[in-house]
């Protein structure tokens, strides 16, 4: 089978396209023929190192395919199963050896590519509003990136829960494209905390969704209300400056946290509820997943790099 491998971490030079043996399923695991790859930050944060990993590895954290076969042990699927899975090493490739309780059964009415473009992104989205600061009705939210590929679903999963959304896009297409999906307003980068000072009326907002990083962090602290919640869950524009804890005192006793999909992911029960929501709604149409991009496998440098570069909207996907 064909997949793409890191040897040594880097730009998208690192980045094999070898043929190796298909892997054989080991106990408690399933083997998974890929159909649909989801590229998300984290392949990039993976590659270049930031993100520390053992070498060599195939890159890629979420996937749907069709089960091929299973290792000793598996009764939760057989082969014929529509399956799809996030935050498992080893995506990027036509075949893939998973452990059984990580896979989620897809819908009948939703199709591969939604599937894979919805799980990893789609479960960020719903912890973020539902677990880490679990938006109320009447709040106002502050989604940074509202055409990425969690921007997208966090505004309307943030609308669900009755929330007003203030969020930013680099372009018009990119507001336009946020706008569509239920957001209240939407900004340009520039200067955006002095207005969401003028559109709350001095209040601020009580979360900021922040998945920039470096060039969102100063605003967006400035723009929470006393004893906000600063929540970072990315950094594409890359790590926020290191800081004295005591500025989170001075702009008003604000929280701060770093999550990630695994915290909140820890068991099969969570795995379920959240993967189960998001395919649901999905499936039944009230989730809107834009597929933005499509590459094929030997293309996965340049979907990176268009990725890196902020010249995608929604999901960018892999077709092997």
């Amino acid at each position: 089978m064909k997949a793409i491998r890191v040897h040594q971490t880097g730009g998208p030079e690192v980045m094999r396209l070898e043929d190796i043996p298909i892997p054989t399923p080991a106990p408690g695991q399933a083997l998974v023929k890929v159909q649909a790859v989801g590229v998300n930050f984290i392949d990039i944060y993976k590659r270049s190192g930031l993100y520390k990993t053992t070498l060599p590895f195939i890159l890629g954290e979420e996937a749907s395919g069709v089960v091929e076969a299973v290792g000793d042990g598996v009764s939760s699927v057989r082969p014929g199963d529509k399956v799809v899975y996030a935050n498992i090493l080893g995506a990027y490739a036509e075949y893939v050896a998973v452990a059984a309780d990580k896979l989620v059964k897809i819908p009948e009415l939703l199709d591969f590519k939604i599937a894979a473009a919805a799980m990893l992104q789609g479960m960020t989205a719903h912890y973020l509003v539902y677990s880490t600061y679990p938006l109320k009705a009447g709040e106002t939210c502050i989604i940074h990136a509202g055409a990425g590929g969690v921007g997208l679903l966090l505004i309307q999963m943030a609308k669900m829960r009755g929330a007003t959304v203030i969020s930013t896009a680099g372009s018009e297409a990119k507001r336009a494209l946020a706008k569509g999906v239920g957001a209240n307003y939407v900004l340009p980068y520039e200067g955006f905390s002095e207005k969401i000072k003028e559109l709350t009326g001095g209040k601020k907002v009580d979360v900021v969704y922040d998945t920039v990083g470096k060039a969102t962090w100063e605003g967006s602290l400035d723009s929470l209300r006393v004893r906000g919640m600063m929540v970072l869950c990315g950094q594409s524009s890359g790590p926020v400056p290191a800081f004295d804890p005591q500025i989170l005192n001075q702009k008003g006793g604000l929280f701060l946290t770093r999550p990630s999909l695994w915290q909140y992911t820890q068991t099969r029960e969570e795995l379920e509820w959240r993967a189960s929501e998001v395919m649901g709604w999905a499936a039944q149409g009230q989730l809107k997943v834009h597929i933005g991009a499509e590459f094929p496998l030997a293309g996965a440098a340049e979907a990176l790099q268009k990725l890196q570069g902020r010249e995608t909207t929604g999901k960018v996907l892999l077709i092997p």
